[in-house]
């Protein structure tokens, strides 16, 4: 199994969902948390996650990466320790593997669960 990540988000602070995100949902789709990276922001939904990254020096070049729950197919959550101040999420898809950091703040039980509940309920 390959266990090197072909992508990884760090989750800075919850925040509020972006008006600016309604376009990407689908009717049935409805945001339930948003997560500040260091340039942009990732949305969880009802139905996946979405990750809008800001590029470039100006950032006007922006790439969207969308997972639906369903092609999840292991996921794994680590809280921080005494030395190690971050906490991780890691998912197991169909596409690779995908390791998001979450900074000292972030409640990792909570996104757990959310994902969880989003992974379980999505087949």
């Amino acid at each position: 199994m390959e266990t090197g990540a072909i992508l990884s988000w760090t989750l800075v602070s919850e925040c509020p969902v972006p008006a600016d995100v309604q376009h990407l949902l689908t009717q049935r789709e409805q945001p339930v948390a948003a997560y500040r990276t260091f340039r942009d922001v990732a949305i969880f939904t009802n139905l996946r996650l979405i990750v809008r990254d800001a590029q470039g020096m100006s950032g006007k070049k922006v790439e969207i990466y969308s997972l639906a729950y369903s092609r999840i197919d292991m996921w794994s959550s680590e809280n921080a320790g005494s030395l190690d101040w971050n906490s991780e999420l890691e998912l197991w898809t169909r596409a690779g593997h995908i390791k998001v950091k979450l900074n000292k703040g972030i409640d990792v039980r909570r996104l757990d669960g959310l994902i969880a509940h989003m992974v379980l309920n999505s087949r």
